[in-house]
């Protein structure tokens, strides 16, 4: 029996702790991928045998947070069929185009010049191996685009209409359903993102390696690397992330109301901190910008926007109850994010700083250990960033937005699959957890036991010894 056992918030638990599982190995192969492939080009232009030592160095942590991420990915798709048969049933039309093009195109790119990376260094030209270093990340990129057309549908659906008897979305126009309103400032915003992760995760490596004495060369050419990545990408946030706030505020007006704690129609002020009293329907702050978000979405400062209790009159939100809406856990996990990305640039400014000048940071203990924990930042940013976009559309799986088709939304609760009891949710949640923690334990060792050997220069890479110094050698004087 399930009594007092919520099925459909179960499956949500249990779906949103396989994708952040999931989500924490993909920042890292995308993000990382370009690292690869920025120190096989270094190689491939000085032909130093540590240029080498660097990459392959590179190509052990890649392909092992790979294949995790492949792993722990397949749970989700599994999920699609049996907790959320309803849902797989309702977007089946529209979502079988992308998911498969992810899986013939992107990945198989991903894979074949990943096994390049592998096994041919010295089976093919310097030249096609350091292009397969950047068609593996290419490959990442491209799998995430379609991965995020699949859910930027869900969240801004496009090119498509509901069918006559109501029971599923039927596609109308692929480009339209492709292209939908919020996939580019999602794509952009989520992959700057992933790339921010990536460059945090060199200087970390990068900075034990100072703070330990050890391979003091290539740390500081994978920190300079890293720094240089990080504020390129940290800056390009400022224009991405202000993107996917205006098209939030554009396509999905409940979830905009959500991220400033809006329960009555106004001009929204920017909260820089605060707590959402749901029973009042007011934030609490002590430090509030009148006007600030008005001025981000439309770049006035007097534009007024409905709050969750208009919206809720509305015909398009009228199944919202806004009573029943985790307010204040978006409004959290959205200034989260937005905190997480004041320490992330402060982070990228002082590496990039001092990385360049004159290597400082070699000396600089205080900003080696901050750098090696500083992949916590992006880390939060990219999960809490996640929490706001799924919980935010909340209570539809597949959101009514301003610009989608009339009619075409899914209610959470009614995406659910019907056969599916609550025990048998608690059992798989319990076996995930089990079979999770020892792949993050394999996946911790492997990395651990890379990172200590470091990057090795291999015997016959090394320049010949002159004959004096070879016989000293092997006299062992």
């Amino acid at each position: 029996m399930d009594v007092g056992i919520d099925v459909a918030l179960l499956s949500r638990i249990q779906f949103a702790v396989t994708v952040a599982y999931h989500f924490f190995f993909v920042p890292l192969s995308i993000g990382l991928g370009l690292i690869l492939a920025i120190n096989e080009t270094r190689y491939y232009r000085s032909r130093k045998p540590e240029d080498a030592a660097a990459t392959k160095f590179w190509v052990k942590i890649f392909t092992t947070t790979f294949v995790v991420g492949v792993a722990t990915g397949i749970t989700m798709e599994f999920s699609f069929g049996t907790n959320w048969a309803n849902y797989s049933r309702f977007v089946g039309d529209i979502f079988g185009a992308p998911l498969a093009a992810e899986a013939l195109l992107a990945f198989f790119l991903e894979s074949v010049f990943l096994g390049v990376l592998l096994f041919g260094r010295k089976r093919v030209s310097p030249k096609f191996y350091m292009v397969s270093a950047w068609l593996v990340w290419a490959g990442s990129c491209l799998s995430a685009l379609w991965i995020l057309i699949a859910n930027s549908w869900m969240q801004t659906p496009g090119g498509g209409e509901l069918a006559a008897d109501g029971s599923k979305a039927v596609i109308t126009d692929f480009f339209g359903a492709a292209l939908n309103p919020s996939i580019f400032a999602r794509y952009t915003h989520t992959v700057d993102s992933l790339l921010i992760m990536g460059a945090f995760i060199a200087m970390a490596v990068a900075a034990w390696y100072l703070h330990k004495g050890k391979n003091k060369d290539f740390a500081l050419k994978t920190l300079r690397t890293g720094a240089v990545v990080a504020i390129i990408t940290s800056c390009a946030m400022v224009v991405f992330a202000h993107a996917s706030a205006v098209t939030v505020a554009q396509e999905q007006p409940t979830k905009f109301a959500m991220m400033e704690g809006q329960y009555d129609t106004e001009v929204p002020p920017l909260y820089i901190l605060g707590w959402v009293d749901e029973e009042t329907q007011e934030v609490i702050t002590p430090l509030a910008i009148p006007g600030g978000a008005s001025f981000l979405a439309t770049g006035t400062w007097d534009t007024e926007y409905q709050g969750l209790n208009d919206l809720a009159k509305t015909e398009k939100y009228s199944e919202m109850n806004p009573a029943d809406l985790p307010v204040n856990f978006v409004f959290q996990s959205y200034h989260i994010m937005v905190a997480m990305y004041v320490l992330i640039l402060i982070a990228a400014i002082l590496a990039i700083v001092f990385s360049f000048r004159g290597g400082k940071v070699k000396d600089m203990k205080w900003l080696q250990k901050l750098l090696i924990i500083a992949p916590v930042f992006p880390f939060i940013a990219i999960q809490t960033g996640w929490i706001t976009a799924e919980v935010g559309r909340q209570p539809w799986v597949v959101y009514p937005s301003t610009s989608g088709p009339d009619g075409l939304s899914l209610l959470t609760n009614d995406a659910i699959s019907t056969s599916v009891s609550g025990i048998e949710l608690i059992i798989t949640m319990a076996l995930f957890a089990v079979v999770y923690i020892f792949l993050m334990i394999a996946w911790i060792r492997m990395m651990s036991r890379f990172i200590k050997e470091g990057p090795v220069v291999e015997a016959a890479a090394l320049p010949a010894q002159a004959p004096e110094a070879a016989a000293v050698g092997e006299g062992g004087e």
